[in-house]
């Protein structure tokens, strides 16, 4: 009988005196695992964001790109896929100008629009003429690509260019 309940008592010891620390060491590792988590969550919204902001690989992605990082206001990433000389520069500008003094309502409505792409015309091996509507506005409009170092650029002279 002594042994038995000397063992009960030293079980019960045993008991008592590791359940604090026991929960304490679940509750750093609920912490930890909870900071893994987010962590993680974090890296793929980062790791998503930079696959799609890497180099389009043909002109309809090139295109996509272009239109929806002018949709959203990101206008130095619209510039990385734009033909670079003082017109597309001028009128990029202009746009970026435009689009901050609208009301906040448009820019959402523009946020949240889709792109829809009616008709892509080659004219030869390094341009391309895309015409395509945005689901707020639908206004059909066109960009011009061009392929210039194997990479696809927007050259938005067409796409602004007064009728004589």
């Amino acid at each position: 009988m002594f042994h038995s309940e000397t063992l009960f008592l030293f079980i019960q010891f045993l008991i008592s005196n590791l359940f604090p620390v026991l929960t304490l060491v679940l509750q750093q590792m609920k912490k930890l695992l909870a900071g893994f988590l987010i962590l993680s969550f974090f890296y793929a919204c980062n790791n998503s964001d930079n696959a799609s902001s890497g180099q389009p690989e043909n002109d309809l992605d090139a295109a996509r790109m272009f239109i929806r990082d002018a949709l959203d206001g990101r206008f130095e990433k619209a510039r990385q896929l734009m033909l670079r000389d003082s017109t597309n520069d001028q009128t990029i500008d202009v746009t970026e100008r435009n689009y901050q003094n609208m009301s906040q309502q448009d820019r959402v409505g523009y946020r949240n629009a889709s792109i829809q792409i009616h008709h892509t015309r080659e004219v030869n091996d390094s341009t391309r003429i895309i015409t395509y509507s945005n689901s707020f506005k639908n206004q059909k409009d066109s960009l011009k690509l061009m392929r210039l170092n194997s990479q696809w650029l927007v050259d938005l002279k067409f796409t602004f260019q007064q009728p004589n």
